[in-house]
């Protein structure tokens, strides 16, 4: 069970996710492509990248190549 004690709820963690949102939703929140990037896997990304990482470098990146629903690739 998840308590605050757990290190998903430290005082680092939750910094990092508040940054990795900030950026992301800075990056990507106000884009409305026929949501190609729904703020549901802005989220998801956010709390996936937090329980691997401990710091944003590589967070853009890392969003693009796997919650962007590239439309190039609709078309193959």
């Amino acid at each position: 069970m998840d308590t605050p004690t757990d290190s998903k709820y430290s005082e680092e963690k939750l910094k990092l996710r508040a940054e990795c949102l900030k950026i992301l939703l800075k990056t990507y929140g106000n884009i409305n492509i026929k949501e190609v990037t729904p703020t549901r896997a802005i989220y998801e990304c956010a709390d996936e990248w937090c329980s691997k990482q401990v710091t944003t470098a590589g967070l853009v990146a890392y969003f693009k190549a796997y919650y962007v629903q590239n439309e190039d690739k609709e078309g193959d």
